[in-house]
């Protein structure tokens, strides 16, 4: 299904024209888009509505044309991609003038299409890498030698985006769980911000039970659920559950030895979401990532926007934080650095203790589990 808004002007006044429709078969539909770029920027929103009588989530992706060309979409954020819920007033932004610099045109037109995922599209395996095991063992640039040693287990490609987190959480709170955070995100395919260890542990065991899967977090023999408590943790088991921190530092590593980042020594914006601090020999941009700040308040940017380490990982440095757990099974650290963070949090070897009733607008996860 589809929906369409045309415009005259180009990356200097919008005039903002017609609106067509259209229907899919499931009863679905793409309504009411319309488009506006922002003033004094080169950012175009564009709203839309998307109508699902059954539910659902749905796959949605964005056209611009008109002129007899198609601009680049590389800079596309915010409703847009997999795991979009129906809902009013949905947005995508797109950063026109990052990808298109210096045109000027009319009669564009922006086609909203939404494709209604099937199970096999969210099932167990979606979105999940399967990390091998070994030992990663070198000289970090800053922390010296190190040794890392895991069985192999699966990790997600991404953090946790807002929209994954939403529909485990409206599962969780109708069959008996509780959390101190409803979980915040700029975006359905942003990643999910504003929750605690707790509620982090909590969301797994919510996310096993929902796929069949025996829960990785236990509290005298129970499933745990809710309030705050010290839970054992099955490390062997299908559940998913959060990684230790020797498993997500090997992860971030993709199998490279002695870097200090993911893809080697040095940081850019041209790799990772952070705030730049060019006093750091190894920084070379300033400031927060220009593409992330709408020039009120940076933010994070779309999973996956930046490109993956050697084994499939997005976001292993930058974006936002990612909740751990030792191997006791209690307490976390948080590792790989946030939007708002300096370069040095974002190293592979980094890392600071989080007590786990913290819920920082910086903090998110991802999980794992060993089959």
């Amino acid at each position: 299904m589809g929906n369409g808004w045309s415009w005259k002007g180009w990356l200097a006044a919008a005039a903002l024209l017609a609106l067509s429709g259209g229907v899919c078969a499931e009863g679905a539909s793409v309504e009411n888009v319309r488009a506006q770029q922002r003033a004094r920027s080169r950012v175009v929103d564009v709203w839309y509505d998307l109508v699902a009588p059954e539910g659902g989530v749905f796959e949605v992706s964005l056209a611009i044309g008109g002129g007899g060309v198609e601009p680049p979409l590389s800079t596309v954020g915010g409703d847009y991609g997999a795991d979009i819920e129906p809902g009013r007033n949905k947005r995508i932004e797109w950063d026109a003038g990052a990808d298109w610099p210096g045109h000027v045109g009319s009669n564009f037109v922006a086609t909203v299409t939404a494709t209604k995922m099937e199970e096999e599209d969210t099932g167990p395996s979606k979105g999940m890498v399967r990390i091998p095991g070994g030992t990663n063992s070198g000289n970090d640039p800053d922390f010296g030698a190190y040794s890392l040693t895991v069985e192999s287990f699966y990790m997600d490609k991404t953090e946790v985006t807002y929209a994954h987190w939403k529909r485990v959480y409206n599962w969780a709170v109708a069959h008996g769980y509780s959390f101190e955070h409803a979980g915040s995100g700029k975006g359905a395919n942003h990643p999910v911000h504003t929750v605690n260890w707790y509620d982090c542990v909590k969301w797994c065991n919510a996310r096993s039970e929902m796929e069949g899967r025996t829960p990785a977090y236990m509290v005298g023999g129970a499933v745990y659920r809710t309030g705050r408590s010290s839970p054992s943790e099955n490390l062997d088991g299908a559940g998913y559950r959060l990684p230790t921190m020797t498993e997500w530092e090997y992860a971030a590593r993709g199998g490279k030895k002695s870097r200090r980042f993911p893809w080697g020594d040095t940081i850019s914006h041209a790799k990772a979401n952070y705030y730049g601090y060019s006093e750091d020999s190894y920084d070379l941009s300033q400031g927060y990532h220009p593409r992330y700040n709408d020039g009120t308040s940076p933010y994070t940017a779309p999973v996956a926007s930046f490109a993956a380490n050697h084994y499939g990982l997005f976001d292993m440095a930058g974006n936002v934080w990612e909740w751990t757990t030792i191997a006791s099974g209690f307490n976390g650290a948080v590792r790989g650095g946030g939007w708002g963070n300096y370069g040095y949090f974002c190293r592979c070897g980094d890392g600071y203790w989080g007590g786990p009733g913290i819920a920082g607008h910086h903090d998110g996860f991802r999980t794992v589990r060993r089959r």
